[in-house]
């Protein structure tokens, strides 16, 4: 059967092999009832052999928990995974995964940490060492064996991590984001390391499947993007990247392939129904407030308004913040959703009412953006339930026992900072750490004043 794959190639005109990966309608979900959270539903994706595919997609989208499902950390609750054509069973022995933290073993040495991955498979001690000594060479750390991870620099840490990955010679190497972890220039230093070693057959690894949050890197590196949206986890576009190594992030089929990419994943806006969903506990989709500071929101809303027809291109912005669309999509889901901006076809665009906020005064900004989140139905159960208190004071646990329902916890108290955030701005309640309780406060009484 791997001979009908024989005719089929990636961007770099080698020939694709059989199937590694097939993974059918798969989803998963956790928790019961109520409180079930479907995170992933109806995957359908393959990986091939000779194949570098990466996942791509907004924050909560289920990119990590499928790479996991992919690895055989995670279970998944509907569907089948499937490895070479077999149904996968426990941890995937033809996988091994590399995560954005170094996750190394500070009390051993370099040479040691290598190692260490190929104990419990019954290597022999020569072969072990002759095995962690090559690949130490391969990537660029001869010299280091003898050094502990606290004498090596983040970049340095992370070629330990590849080692120890490669070590197990796996078929498919799963990669978490693991270049987000390091600053620019090493980054982009172990990233070419990495695509030598690809492109170049030094590694016995057959395909690399990757999670990241960088659109460049993604169009820099892959020859697929799977790209995701979520509520639940689902696959929106599977794009070929039809661009020979190496590449060059200048060119205009580079840029016009990030551009695009960057409309999937931020899409348009939609209407106000669709926007602002249901308040907590009522049926329906409880819309979650994108973790944006008023800071960011109010300088993305500047920089709008500097631009030729008040509008830019969303890779443009990014690349000016030096951030990845993690850091930027949730200050622009906060401009759309409170009316200030708009996004189309990969632009982000200043609305007429994003013109008036950058133009009023400070007090008037206020004035505004409290128009503006008392559309939102998670603010209005908030304040509800303050103005509906004889005190107006209700305890923080209180709001986060009742958001846990909809939320993970940790998700359901960022929930509560964003919007405690918001709603100080706005002068809408604020906190009082006294009572650890959220607060309207009381105007000031004038009276006996002269």
């Amino acid at each position: 059967m791997a001979g009908l794959n024989l005719n089929l190639k990636n961007n770099n005109d080698r020939a694709l092999g059989a199937e590694l990966v097939n993974l059918q309608n798969v989803g998963k979900s956790y928790g019961q009832g109520a409180k079930r959270i479907t995170a992933l539903h109806g995957i359908n994706l393959t990986v091939r052999e000779g194949e570098f595919v990466a996942l791509l997609g907004p924050s909560g989208c289920g990119k990590s928990t499928l790479l996991r499902i992919v690895a055989g950390l995670n279970i998944a609750t509907e569907g089948q995974m499937l490895y070479r054509g077999q149904p996968l069973s426990g941890v995937n022995p033809h996988t091994t995964i590399v995560f954005q933290a170094f996750a190394l073993y500070p009390w051993l040495t370099v040479q040691e940490n290598v190692e260490a991955a190929l104990e419990p498979l019954g290597v022999q001690k020569l072969e072990r060492t002759k095995r962690a000594l090559r690949l130490l060479d391969k990537v660029g750390l001869d010299g280091f064996e003898s050094a502990y991870p606290r004498e090596l620099s983040g970049g340095m840490r992370q070629k330990v991590g590849f080692a120890r990955a490669m070590a197990v010679e796996p078929e498919l190497l799963c990669l978490d984001e693991p270049f987000s972890a390091l600053d620019v220039l090493s980054a982009e230093s172990l990233r070419g390391e990495l695509m030598e070693l690809w492109l170049g057959g030094s590694v016995p690894t057959k395909a690399i499947l990757m999670v990241s949050h960088n659109i460049e890197e993604a169009v820099f590196m892959a020859d697929r993007l799977v790209v995701m949206d979520k509520n639940p986890g689902h696959i929106i576009a599977d794009i070929p990247v039809n661009l020979t190594h190496p590449r060059h992030r200048k060119e205009r089929t580079f840029l016009q392939l990030v551009d695009q990419v960057y409309g999937l994943i931020m899409g348009k806006t939609q209407t106000d129904a669709e926007e602002l969903g249901t308040p907590p506990g009522q049926p329906g989709q409880t819309r979650a407030l994108p973790h944006a500071p008023i800071s960011r929101i109010t300088g993305l809303l500047e920089r709008l308004r500097e631009a030729p027809h008040e509008r830019v291109d969303i890779y443009m912005i990014a690349g000016e913040l030096r951030d990845s669309y993690k850091e930027i999509e949730p200050v622009i889901e906060a401009t759309e959703l409170l009316g200030f901006a708009a996004v189309e076809a990969g632009d982000v665009v200043l609305t007429p009412l994003g013109q008036a906020f950058v133009d009023a005064s400070i007090l008037g900004r206020k004035e505004l953006f409290a128009g503006r989140i008392r559309r939102i139905p998670l603010i209005q159960w908030i304040s509800g339930m303050l103005s509906a208190d004889n005190d107006h004071r209700i305890e923080w646990d209180v709001f986060e026992a009742a958001l846990v329902l909809e939320f993970s916890r940790e998700e359901a108290t960022r929930q509560l900072d964003t919007a405690l955030d918001w709603g100080r701005y706005a002068e809408l309640f604020s906190y009082d750490k006294d009572t650890e309780s959220l607060v309207i406060d009381e105007e000031p009484s004038l009276e006996g004043v002269n």
